[in-house]
């Protein structure tokens, strides 16, 4: 009975070892995502949208890409509609009218 306990136990080792060296099959060629992979339309961003916003969660918090990404994103919104707002305030300025008048 010993002898055949020791003989398991070598067969266990041996297949542990062959599946460690990589006999069992080959790891995936793509990357595997283990974090919530968060959707964002490509739509302006209104407030509804960035309330709505969930981000992953990873080992030390959100997972910082999917933040990064969106905070670039809304960064980018922020400045057009600033420019677009700069833009309309000095139209409004050539036509001579103030702001009571609107």
């Amino acid at each position: 009975m010993e002898w055949f306990i020791a003989a398991v136990a070598v067969v266990a080792l041996g297949v542990a070892a062959v599946v460690a060296a990589g006999g069992g099959g080959s790891m995936a060629k793509d990357p595997v995502r283990d974090t919530y992979a968060m959707t964002v339309s490509d739509e302006p961003l209104d407030a509804g949208a960035v309330r709505g916003l969930r981000f992953g969660v990873a080992l030390r918090g959100y997972a910082m890409d999917q933040v990064d990404a969106v905070l670039d994103r809304l960064a980018a919104e922020l400045e057009a509609r600033d420019a677009r707002v700069a833009e309309l305030e000095a139209q409004l300025a050539g036509t001579g009218r103030s702001e009571v008048e609107r």
